[in-house]
């Protein structure tokens, strides 16, 4: 279908449509959330979508218009999709390939983080192939406290907090369950929020204020006490900080339409990004979505508005390509 034909039946509700969710990785069940949700409510909007759970390939053949993904973690949200769908000029919602990649890997968005100026807490890094020498110096110069994660997952899988030496086997082995490389990263105290950015602006804040240790997976996903807080009670100050750090940080990772960012806010040191996720939950107690509706943007007209954008970065590079061609 030509660009105009998509601008059309994306306004006639014509537009095919097909909510991938699923994927190979630890986040799949939650991914299947996200879409079944998605796709509730682009049927609800007359769309005729589709909810099609894949694993580690894209669908052959493609007989959908746009792809709009609700996939988390490996394989959906690190760029291999993405770069798949670029390839066969299917227009998808979301971050392009580069910007996925880079925000995915955690260690390579520090390192973004640190070349932008973009505050952050101080970490380093350990591979598993490095001895007992490696963890112990990765320690010593991080300190304890320490947040030790693999770089590469979502949804606060295989994440510790280390407290004293003893624990640092622990935190190591599990950590390298799900990634050859590690971040060990300087605890910081503090309030824990999340800030949702939409087409260029950052949404109000929601600070998470889980019953467990700290927001891991079960707090995100299984712990009904977890509380949320929209528009907590910050002075203005504090709040235009937290909010700059979290669009600079999805400006730093190059990421385009929308994100959530993650973000520590500590008295004494100010807002510090901890990741930026380019995919982030779509299900009923997921973040972006409470933030939108309390920026006026509801479940239905933010769905809406991810095919639409993706639509127009796919009209932009079909443009970019016939100019380049003459």
């Amino acid at each position: 279908m030509r660009k105009r034909d998509l601008f059309r039946a994306l306004s006639d509700r014509t537009l095919r449509v097909a909510v991938l969710a699923g994927g190979p990785g630890s986040e799949r069940e939650v991914s299947r959330r996200s879409g079944t949700a998605a796709h509730a409510s682009l049927a609800a909007a007359g769309f005729p979508a589709d909810l099609v759970l894949i694993d580690a390939a894209l669908p052959e053949p493609f007989p959908w218009d746009v792809a709009f993904l609700a996939l988390h973690g490996s394989f959906g949200e690190d760029g291999t999709i993405q770069l798949l769908l670029e390839e066969r000029g299917i227009p998808y919602t979301g971050s392009p390939s580069d910007a996925s990649r880079n925000a995915f890997d955690k260690i390579l968005a520090k390192s973004l983080f640190v070349h932008h100026a973009v505050p952050t807490p101080g970490f380093t890094t350990v591979g598993k192939g490095d001895d007992a020498f490696a963890r112990r110096s990765a320690a010593s110069e991080v300190g304890f406290p320490m947040v030790v994660k693999p770089s590469r997952e979502g949804s606060s899988v295989g994440i510790s907090i280390v407290r004293a030496r003893e624990e640092l086997d622990a935190a190591f082995d599990l950590a390298f369950r799900s990634d050859a490389r590690v971040l060990c990263e300087e605890f910081i105290r503090g309030r824990e929020m999340t800030v949702g950015i939409l087409e260029g602006r950052a949404l109000p804040i929601v600070e998470m204020i889980p019953k467990r240790e700290f927001f891991d997976f079960d707090a995100k996903y299984v712990d009904t006490g977890t509380e949320y807080r929209v528009n907590p009670d910050l002075p203005e100050i504090v709040s235009r900080a937290v909010q700059s750090a979290a669009l600079a940080a999805h400006r730093a990772l190059r990421c385009e339409h929308f994100s959530r960012v993650d973000v520590m806010y500590s008295e004494k040191r100010g807002p510090m990004v901890l990741e930026v996720n380019t995919l982030p939950g779509l299900t009923e107690r997921s973040l972006l979505p409470k933030a939108a509706g309390a920026a006026g943007v509801g479940y239905g007209e933010l769905c809406e508005r991810m095919v639409r954008l993706g639509l127009e970065r796919a009209a932009a590079r079909r443009g970019a390509k016939k100019a380049a061609r003459g």
